[in-house]
């Protein structure tokens, strides 16, 4: 990959958290069952077949990507990273409600003493470590339930946003034009080429006058390019079906390819190019172009910059409405400022796990970028940013459904 995360402390609150968990079974075995043999074999056999499961886990990373689901993934996989992704989100949160319930116990401390400087000082009440560790607990078992909620439900909880967008130099004949968008698709397992084709009719149900597909088509291998295209294929519209691509499509080496195979099929991927559409005499000027490298992430060499976005202005047509098919939704500042009245993005999956119900800060993507999910705008353009369809690393999402948008287009 050519950009590289500080994984350590990921690393490090998994660890703990496997810890934690051994030391949770320990004592609820211990509290079930009497027999210290017992306990002891069964202790082994289960450290047998835990680490069989991640070493087979691991194992079978490797080898081609699958475009629909197998009882590989089913039984193994998506357990696996249920597992990982819930355990270490509870571990972290165990953490939070502990530390959260010793600075209570301090700052109580702390007034006590103030308040009875000479008084004795009084141990911490037993019912209040009590009622500390069974909120721990009960804190720590959400993110297993949200977790299998987000695997066997949020993912596939599709949502149709209709957005209306006000453009004040869009001509009078696209006044009511409508662009469908469908965003990081990720085909594999658990976005299955049929599960694809589901959403391709949902779209066309939709009737837009424009289907507009921001990339991420793949994820980390090219294998999968072939069906994905194919069930893509199936998209219709008047106007015609146009794209950009994603940071996966570079990062498995799959952007020439996959832009060849759509051209076969219909689909125009723009790549640093422009299309314009035309109607009752009048136009607008569609724009494209790849994967634009931002704060801590690149497609490699050969990629625009999302901060200047070399040569953007010479894709621009003056005195009408320009719309920009950009993945990263951090190149809407400089399009902002060139007067690109409207962009479409993908990228952050809309947090894909997220707590934006609780509070709009609560999305991981929120690391990367301020445009998570939805509308923004600043003097000079709009943006939409759309949650996608797939999934990445953790195939559940939770509080980031799946988005397909359509757009109408008025004149404002």
């Amino acid at each position: 990959m050519p950009f590289v995360f500080n994984l350590a402390p990921v690393f490090v609150l998994f660890l703990g958290a496997q810890v934690y968990w051994f030391l949770k079974v320990r004592a609820f075995a211990r509290h079930l069952i009497r027999s210290r043999s017992v306990r002891i074999a069964l202790g082994l056999a289960a450290a047998v077949i835990y680490l069989s499961y991640f070493a087979l886990n691991i194992w079978s990373f490797r080898g081609p990507t699958p475009s629909y689901m197998t009882l590989r993934y089913a039984l193994i996989r998506a357990p696996f990273l249920w597992w990982i992704f819930s355990s270490t989100l509870s571990f972290l949160v165990v953490v939070l409600v502990w530390l959260v319930g010793l600075l209570v116990l301090a700052l109580r401390s702390l007034v006590g003493q103030v308040g009875r400087s000479r008084s004795p000082q009084v141990p911490a009440s037993p019912a209040r470590r009590q009622f500390l560790a069974r909120a721990a607990t009960v804190a720590g078992g959400a993110p297993f339930v949200a977790g299998a909620y987000g695997l066997l439900w949020g993912r596939l909880n599709l949502q149709v946003t209709r957005q209306p967008v006000r453009l004040a130099r869009l001509p009078r004949a696209f006044h009511g034009f409508r662009i469908a968008q469908l965003s990081d698709i990720h085909i594999g397992p658990f976005m299955s080429e049929d599960e694809i084709r589901k959403y391709v009719r949902i779209a066309n149900e939709l009737k837009p006058d424009l289907i507009a597909l921001t990339g991420d088509f793949v994820t980390w291998e090219a294998d999968p390019q072939e069906a994905v295209v194919r069930a893509l294929s199936g998209l219709k519209a008047p106007f015609g079906v146009f794209g950009c691509l994603g940071n996966h499509d570079a990062w498995a080496d799959a952007e020439d390819s996959i832009t060849s195979m759509f051209a076969q099929s219909g689909v125009r991927i723009l790549r640093q190019q422009r299309e314009s559409l035309r109607a009752g005499g009048d136009s607008i000027n569609l724009m494209g172009i790849d994967f634009a490298n931002s704060r801590g992430m690149s497609a490699g060499r050969g990629h625009l910059t999302s901060r200047n976005l070399e040569g953007v202005e010479h894709l621009m047509a003056p005195d009408t409405a320009n719309i920009f098919l950009s993945h990263n939704p951090e190149t809407f500042d400089r399009a902002a400022e060139l007067g690109i009245d409207l962009s479409l993005a993908g990228h952050t999956h809309g947090g894909q796990l997220a707590l934006e119900f609780i509070s709009p800060e609560l999305a991981p993507s929120r690391i990367v970028t301020p445009y998570v999910a939805g509308l923004f705008q600043q003097p000079g353009g709009q943006l939409y940013v759309n949650r996608g369809i797939g999934t990445i690393a953790a195939p559940m999402r939770v509080g980031a459904p799946p988005e397909i948008t359509v757009f109408e287009l008025v004149r404002g």
